[in-house]
């Protein structure tokens, strides 16, 4: 039986070799919860019918996906801020400095959007205004127009690149009031957000996107926010990741999610 198997073993791999068949290549990708959503996810299959090359994503955060590069469990860290960003992420999250020869190799940009509870009658907001909103300087909405309720600030966790792009281009470096909600993942700041009346966040404009996100929040118009979506390796990228950022930033642009 096993003589057998081997047979047949051998004579699968012979037809491969014939067809022009070749094994799939695994990269392996960690980091950005917003790059895995928004690109990689959505373009997976249409990456490995033209390429190859078989996805492992793990969306673990920014500053966790690039300590696992430097620590060599991924071939690319997904990354959803500018490098010196993504680095002081790592920081944040694991405590430990980012070595090494760093490349970032940017596929797109990225809105991030301000999300109020569906019943907030507020519809626009300063920069200042929102500031005060996360830095607990402005306490409750009716001061910003609202009704006469205590803001609850919801956001992501430390190593999140959503949350220091906001912390450093919104609230000009300030800390979260204190009591802000840290939650574990951009769907849960949506639900929260969609719970509570008082509550406010900052999300990708991908993310809201996604079937269901949409009817549980609102939209506040305010100062454009955005960041690059990029890749991160250690030294010069290997042909394999490359490929995968040329795929994206070619043919593979139609399956970026806005």
């Amino acid at each position: 039986m096993v003589k057998k198997n081997m047979v047949l073993w051998c004579a699968a791999m012979m037809s491969l070799a014939f067809s022009g068949v070749a094994a799939a290549e695994t990269v392996g990708l960690h980091g950005s919860t917003t790059v895995q959503k928004r690109i990689m996810e959505p373009g997976k299959d249409a990456l490995k019918k033209a390429t190859g090359i078989d996805l492992v994503l793990v969306g673990n955060g920014t500053g966790n996906g690039l300590e696992d590069l430097t620590a060599g469990k991924c071939d690319a860290a997904m990354a959803s801020e500018e490098l010196a960003d993504a680095v002081a992420s790592m920081k944040d999250a694991s405590g430990k400095a980012a070595t090494g020869d760093l490349r970032p190799l940017v596929i797109t940009d990225d809105i991030i959007k301000v999300i109020v509870n569906p019943s907030n009658a507020v519809g626009k907001l300063s920069k200042e205004q929102l500031k005060g909103l996360h830095d607990g300087s402005i306490d409750n909405w009716k001061k910003v127009g609202g009704a006469d309720l205590p803001v609850i600030v919801v956001t992501s966790h430390l190593g999140s690149a959503t949350r220091k792009v906001f912390q450093k281009t919104i609230m000009d470096g300030n800390a979260y009031v204190a009591g802000a909600l840290e939650v574990e993942t951009t769907r849960k700041e949506i639900d929260t957000v969609g719970e509570f009346p008082e509550g406010i966040g900052a999300v990708s404009m991908g993310f809201i996107n996604l079937p269901g996100n949409k009817e549980k929040v609102k939209i506040v118009e305010t100062p454009k926010i955005s960041r690059p979506l990029m890749l991160i390796t250690k030294g010069e990228p290997s042909p394999a990741v490359k490929k995968i950022v040329d795929f994206f930033k070619g043919e593979g642009k139609k399956y970026i999610k806005d």
